[in-house]
Protein backbone atom coordinates (compact mmCIF):
# COMPACT_ATOMS: atom_id res chain seq x y z
CA UNK A 1 0.00 0.00 0.00
CA UNK A 2 1.38 3.49 -1.05
CA UNK A 3 1.32 5.99 2.10
CA UNK A 4 0.87 9.28 0.75
CA UNK A 5 3.68 11.34 2.55
CA UNK A 6 1.45 14.14 3.91
CA UNK A 7 -1.40 11.88 4.75
CA UNK A 8 -0.66 11.21 8.49
CA UNK A 9 -0.04 15.21 8.58
CA UNK A 10 -2.92 15.46 7.43
CA UNK A 11 -5.11 13.74 9.85
CA UNK A 12 -3.15 15.46 12.62
CA UNK A 13 -4.27 18.80 11.51
CA UNK A 14 -7.35 17.54 10.86
CA UNK A 15 -8.09 15.76 14.47
CA UNK A 16 -6.93 18.91 16.04
CA UNK A 17 -8.58 21.34 14.39
CA UNK A 18 -11.57 21.47 16.42
CA UNK A 19 -10.17 23.09 19.28
CA UNK A 20 -10.44 26.36 20.63
CA UNK A 21 -8.10 26.01 22.82
CA UNK A 22 -4.41 27.94 24.29
CA UNK A 23 -1.48 26.42 24.98
CA UNK A 24 -0.79 26.74 28.47
CA UNK A 25 2.38 25.55 29.32
CA UNK A 26 5.30 24.32 26.91
CA UNK A 27 8.35 22.46 28.60
CA UNK A 28 11.25 21.90 26.45
CA UNK A 29 12.79 18.80 28.48
CA UNK A 30 15.96 17.04 27.53
CA UNK A 31 14.43 13.53 26.45
CA UNK A 32 10.78 14.51 26.32
CA UNK A 33 8.83 17.91 25.47
CA UNK A 34 5.46 18.65 27.20
CA UNK A 35 2.64 20.54 26.18
CA UNK A 36 -0.31 21.71 28.25
CA UNK A 37 -3.40 22.82 26.49
CA UNK A 38 -6.83 20.74 26.82
CA UNK A 39 -4.92 17.60 27.81
CA UNK A 40 -1.25 16.94 28.54
CA UNK A 41 0.52 16.41 24.73
CA UNK A 42 4.16 14.65 24.42
CA UNK A 43 6.64 14.40 21.74
CA UNK A 44 10.11 12.80 22.38
CA UNK A 45 12.61 16.14 21.95
CA UNK A 46 14.67 16.11 19.39
CA UNK A 47 18.14 15.66 20.98
CA UNK A 48 20.29 17.81 19.87
CA UNK A 49 21.64 21.46 21.01
CA UNK A 50 20.31 24.55 19.87
CA UNK A 51 20.72 28.42 21.48
CA UNK A 52 18.75 30.05 18.60
CA UNK A 53 15.04 29.74 19.23
CA UNK A 54 13.78 33.07 18.56
CA UNK A 55 10.32 31.85 19.53
CA UNK A 56 11.22 30.72 22.97
CA UNK A 57 9.26 32.44 25.60
CA UNK A 58 6.16 33.43 23.18
CA UNK A 59 4.28 30.21 22.69
CA UNK A 60 1.77 29.93 26.08
CA UNK A 61 -1.32 31.89 25.08
CA UNK A 62 -1.01 30.87 21.31
CA UNK A 63 -3.86 28.84 19.71
CA UNK A 64 -3.38 25.40 19.06
CA UNK A 65 -4.29 25.64 15.47
CA UNK A 66 -1.34 28.44 15.14
CA UNK A 67 1.38 25.86 16.59
CA UNK A 68 -0.44 22.38 15.51
CA UNK A 69 0.59 23.34 11.61
CA UNK A 70 4.56 23.52 13.00
CA UNK A 71 4.10 19.43 13.02
CA UNK A 72 4.67 19.72 9.03
CA UNK A 73 7.98 21.98 9.51
CA UNK A 74 11.61 20.69 9.21
CA UNK A 75 12.55 22.30 12.04
CA UNK A 76 12.87 19.45 14.25
CA UNK A 77 12.02 21.63 17.19
CA UNK A 78 9.15 23.13 15.56
CA UNK A 79 8.09 19.63 14.77
CA UNK A 80 8.11 18.50 18.04
CA UNK A 81 6.42 21.42 19.81
CA UNK A 82 2.85 20.59 17.23
CA UNK A 83 3.41 17.02 17.96
CA UNK A 84 3.11 17.69 21.44
CA UNK A 85 0.49 20.26 20.87
CA UNK A 86 -1.18 17.87 18.98
CA UNK A 87 -1.30 15.21 20.75
CA UNK A 88 -2.30 17.49 24.14
CA UNK A 89 -5.74 17.75 21.92
CA UNK A 90 -5.88 14.12 20.64
CA UNK A 91 -4.95 12.48 23.33
CA UNK A 92 -7.26 14.01 26.49
CA UNK A 93 -10.61 12.98 24.24
CA UNK A 94 -10.02 10.13 22.70
CA UNK A 95 -12.33 6.99 23.58
CA UNK A 96 -9.30 4.35 22.19
CA UNK A 97 -7.54 5.07 25.22
CA UNK A 98 -10.23 4.12 27.64
CA UNK A 99 -10.42 1.01 25.29
CA UNK A 100 -6.64 -0.29 25.73
CA UNK A 101 -5.02 -2.35 28.37
CA UNK A 102 -3.11 -1.09 30.89
CA UNK A 103 0.24 -2.80 30.74
CA UNK A 104 2.12 -3.92 33.52
CA UNK A 105 6.14 -5.37 33.94
CA UNK A 106 7.79 -7.61 35.91
CA UNK A 107 11.08 -5.48 35.03
CA UNK A 108 11.39 -1.73 33.37
CA UNK A 109 8.34 0.27 33.17
CA UNK A 110 9.56 1.61 30.47
CA UNK A 111 10.07 -1.65 28.29
CA UNK A 112 6.63 -3.24 28.84
CA UNK A 113 5.13 -2.84 25.00
CA UNK A 114 8.18 -5.68 24.66
CA UNK A 115 7.61 -7.73 27.62
CA UNK A 116 3.73 -7.70 26.59
CA UNK A 117 4.47 -8.59 22.99
CA UNK A 118 7.13 -11.02 23.72
CA UNK A 119 5.25 -14.42 23.52
CA UNK A 120 4.03 -13.04 19.49
CA UNK A 121 7.28 -12.55 18.16
CA UNK A 122 9.25 -15.47 19.55
CA UNK A 123 10.12 -17.44 16.44
CA UNK A 124 9.38 -14.09 14.25
CA UNK A 125 11.78 -11.46 12.10
CA UNK A 126 11.47 -8.43 14.36
CA UNK A 127 12.84 -5.23 13.51
CA UNK A 128 12.97 -2.31 16.24
CA UNK A 129 13.25 1.32 15.17
CA UNK A 130 15.25 2.68 18.49
CA UNK A 131 17.50 1.47 20.29
CA UNK A 132 15.89 1.38 23.65
CA UNK A 133 17.33 1.47 27.07
CA UNK A 134 17.77 -2.19 28.66
CA UNK A 135 16.55 -3.49 25.06
CA UNK A 136 19.40 -6.11 25.31
CA UNK A 137 17.63 -8.55 27.82
CA UNK A 138 14.23 -9.64 24.83
CA UNK A 139 17.08 -9.65 22.29
CA UNK A 140 18.40 -12.96 23.78
CA UNK A 141 14.78 -14.71 23.41
CA UNK A 142 13.63 -13.55 19.88
CA UNK A 143 15.40 -12.25 16.68
CA UNK A 144 15.45 -9.06 16.95
CA UNK A 145 17.34 -5.91 14.48
CA UNK A 146 17.57 -2.59 15.88
CA UNK A 147 18.22 0.18 13.60
CA UNK A 148 19.54 3.17 14.74
CA UNK A 149 20.65 6.36 13.42
CA UNK A 150 23.63 6.27 15.90
CA UNK A 151 24.06 2.68 15.94
CA UNK A 152 25.89 0.63 18.39
CA UNK A 153 27.33 -2.75 19.06
CA UNK A 154 24.78 -4.98 16.45
CA UNK A 155 22.68 -2.29 15.79
CA UNK A 156 22.36 -1.43 12.08
CA UNK A 157 22.06 2.03 10.38
CA UNK A 158 19.07 3.56 9.66
CA UNK A 159 19.62 3.26 6.24
CA UNK A 160 19.06 -0.96 6.59
CA UNK A 161 15.19 -0.17 6.72
CA UNK A 162 14.96 -0.68 2.92
CA UNK A 163 16.21 -3.93 2.71
CA UNK A 164 14.82 -5.22 6.16
CA UNK A 165 11.93 -3.72 6.51
CA UNK A 166 9.73 -5.33 3.94
CA UNK A 167 11.07 -8.75 5.22
CA UNK A 168 10.28 -8.31 8.51
CA UNK A 169 7.18 -10.14 10.63
CA UNK A 170 6.92 -7.58 12.78
CA UNK A 171 7.76 -3.80 12.95
CA UNK A 172 7.86 -1.77 16.31
CA UNK A 173 8.22 1.89 14.68
CA UNK A 174 8.40 5.10 17.11
CA UNK A 175 5.99 7.46 16.59
CA UNK A 176 8.94 10.21 17.03
CA UNK A 177 8.97 9.32 13.25
CA UNK A 178 6.02 11.56 12.82
CA UNK A 179 7.70 14.08 13.80
CA UNK A 180 11.10 13.63 12.13
CA UNK A 181 9.31 12.85 8.88
CA UNK A 182 9.97 9.27 8.76
CA UNK A 183 6.78 7.83 9.47
CA UNK A 184 5.54 7.73 6.09
CA UNK A 185 8.11 5.78 4.43
CA UNK A 186 8.62 3.26 7.38
CA UNK A 187 5.29 2.43 7.22
CA UNK A 188 4.90 2.07 3.70
CA UNK A 189 8.15 -0.67 4.01
CA UNK A 190 6.44 -2.24 7.28
CA UNK A 191 3.12 -2.93 5.04
CA UNK A 192 3.47 -7.16 5.00
CA UNK A 193 4.55 -7.08 8.97
CA UNK A 194 2.79 -6.79 11.77
CA UNK A 195 3.15 -3.16 12.50
CA UNK A 196 3.07 -1.98 16.19
CA UNK A 197 3.28 2.25 16.37
CA UNK A 198 4.32 2.93 19.96
CA UNK A 199 5.99 5.30 22.75
CA UNK A 200 5.08 8.67 24.71
CA UNK A 201 4.55 10.29 21.11
CA UNK A 202 2.03 8.35 19.54
CA UNK A 203 -1.33 9.58 19.09
CA UNK A 204 -4.23 7.82 19.60
CA UNK A 205 -6.51 7.76 16.38
CA UNK A 206 -8.37 4.82 15.05
CA UNK A 207 -7.52 6.12 11.37
CA UNK A 208 -4.08 4.98 11.62
CA UNK A 209 -5.34 1.28 11.06
CA UNK A 210 -6.18 2.66 7.27
CA UNK A 211 -2.22 3.45 7.12
CA UNK A 212 -0.83 -0.09 8.39
CA UNK A 213 -0.96 0.56 11.79
CA UNK A 214 -1.76 -2.72 13.71
CA UNK A 215 -1.36 -1.86 16.98
CA UNK A 216 -0.97 1.50 19.02
CA UNK A 217 1.06 0.88 22.04
CA UNK A 218 1.10 4.39 23.62
CA UNK A 219 0.56 5.61 27.25
CA UNK A 220 -1.89 7.57 29.11
CA UNK A 221 -1.05 10.35 31.75
CA UNK A 222 -1.25 8.72 35.58
CA UNK A 223 -0.07 12.06 37.30
CA UNK A 224 0.14 14.94 35.80
CA UNK A 225 2.24 16.84 37.97
CA UNK A 226 4.76 13.80 38.54
CA UNK A 227 5.06 13.69 34.79
CA UNK A 228 5.21 17.39 34.49
CA UNK A 229 8.30 17.91 36.96
CA UNK A 230 10.21 14.84 35.79
CA UNK A 231 10.31 16.25 32.40
CA UNK A 232 11.42 19.97 33.34
CA UNK A 233 14.11 18.10 35.56
CA UNK A 234 15.54 16.05 32.34
CA UNK A 235 13.63 12.77 33.08
CA UNK A 236 14.08 10.03 29.94
CA UNK A 237 12.61 6.35 30.73
CA UNK A 238 12.33 7.66 34.51
CA UNK A 239 8.38 9.15 33.30
CA UNK A 240 7.51 5.50 32.74
CA UNK A 241 7.65 5.32 36.53
CA UNK A 242 6.23 7.85 38.24
CA UNK A 243 3.79 10.13 35.79
CA UNK A 244 3.19 7.81 32.77
CA UNK A 245 1.85 4.00 31.71
CA UNK A 246 1.76 2.25 28.85
CA UNK A 247 -1.60 0.88 27.14
CA UNK A 248 -1.78 -0.95 24.28
CA UNK A 249 -4.93 -1.49 21.53
CA UNK A 250 -5.03 -3.84 18.27
CA UNK A 251 -6.77 -1.55 15.96
CA UNK A 252 -8.80 -3.72 14.24
CA UNK A 253 -10.66 -5.01 17.24
CA UNK A 254 -11.93 -1.29 17.88
CA UNK A 255 -15.73 -1.87 17.90
CA UNK A 256 -17.74 -0.18 15.09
Amino acid sequence: MKIHPRKIYDLLLEKSSHSNATVQEIILGLTWTFCRSEGMGLCMSPGQPNRTLSWSGTLVGQAIADLAPWVRSWDSYQATIGMAVINSVINSTSPLLQQAQPLSSQGSANLAVFEHFLPLIRGKRVVIIGRYPGLSQYEQEADITVLERQPISQDLPDTACEYLLPEADWVFLTATSIANKTFPRLVELSQQAQLVLMGPTTPWLPELADMGINYLAGVKVTDTDALRQTIAEGGGTRIFDVGVQYCVLELYKIPL
